[in-house]
């Protein structure tokens, strides 16, 4: 099992991050609109463009603060599928893995 307190840094650090982001992202988005109306046509696809990214980031913020309530719970490193231990090192390349490895693949599988 990996060193827990290095794994709640680099998830809270993680967090910090991607809430940094999502500040960034909403400022661009609160800019007013060019009078022109070719501008607004190219910053309005920017904006649904960053409106993706958003998403994306807030899905990850999810998954963050899921994996330092596991933390807080005792049961981080445990599938939240099959309660089996996730390898260590899957856990080093996504601290916020919630899965292990078999239960991600045929959840993913599932998905297609």
């Amino acid at each position: 099992m990996p060193d827990l307190n290095l794994i709640r840094y680099r998830l809270t650090d993680k967090l910090r991050e991607l809430n940094a982001k999502v500040a960034r992202i909403e400022e661009e988005q609160g800019q007013p609109l060019d009078d022109d109306f070719e501008e607004q046509a190219v910053a309005r696809e920017d904006d649904e463009a960053l409106d993706a990214v958003e998403q994306s980031t807030l899905a990850h913020i999810a998954l963050t603060q899921q994996a330092l309530a596991r933390l807080d719970a005792g049961t981080y490193g445990l599938c939240t599928n099959c309660g089996k231990v996730i390898a260590a090192a899957r856990l080093e390349a996504l601290p916020a893995a919630a899965q292990c490895i078999r239960c991600a693949s045929s959840a993913a599988h599932d998905r297609v």
